[in-house]
């Protein structure tokens, strides 16, 4: 199979899932400024879950063009991990209506671990079908950033129950941590594999 029924399919998914997410925050009753304010928890949940998503969406596309072929455990490898991202719009509708709360939180980041455990394990099916010394295994390298992530959700996962102000700010050092662009992939295609 070619990449390219892969890459549109999971660009799709992605973009429903953004349009989802948008569609859960609702218009408020007023014209005032201060009619804005019910809303504000609702719509800092949605910032967050953008940008965790427009993050996958970088990664995956420049992951995907290391990839020489599809195969299948590489579509269920995908699939996996566009489950838990179809999730996040749930997620983050419960945390921003119910202003944080311990729960909510707690269930944000652990969907957010499952999408980076989904994540990797896309990440290790498609060297394992391209090979050790191929591009993306190349480009990946001892992957920091990959590898602290999840003790880092664990970590804000149980802070909920401390503070799930410290949750949400090891939420957002994470996205923080992957904002900066990567490009390492990049710099593989630039000196010729």
């Amino acid at each position: 199979m070619k990449k390219t029924r892969l890459e549109a399919f999971s660009d799709g998914v992605l973009a429903i899932i953004i349009t989802i997410m948008v569609l859960d925050i609702k218009v408020p009753h007023g014209i005032e400024l201060v009619d804005l304010q019910p809303v504000i928890p609702v719509f800092i949940s949605y910032v967050l879950s953008f940008i965790y998503l427009g993050i996958y969406w970088n990664n995956h596309h420049h992951m995907m063009h290391t990839v020489e072929r599809v195969t299948g455990d590489i579509l269920w490898a995908n699939l996996h991990l566009l489950f838990w991202l179809s999730l996040v719009p749930f997620v983050t509708g419960w945390v921003g209506e119910n202003h944080f709360a311990t729960v909510p939180m707690a269930l944000y980041g652990t969907i957010l671990l499952m999408a980076a455990i989904a994540y990797f394990i896309l990440q290790t099916r498609i060297i394992r079908n391209q090979g050790s010394n191929s591009i993306l295994s190349k480009a990946i390298g001892r992957d920091l950033k990959g590898k602290i992530s999840p003790p880092l959700y664990l970590t804000a996962i149980g802070a909920c129950w401390i503070s799930t102000w410290i949750a949400g700010g090891l939420y957002i050092l994470v996205a923080l941590m992957w904002l900066i662009p990567d490009k390492r992939i990049e710099v593989i295609f630039r000196e010729g594999k």
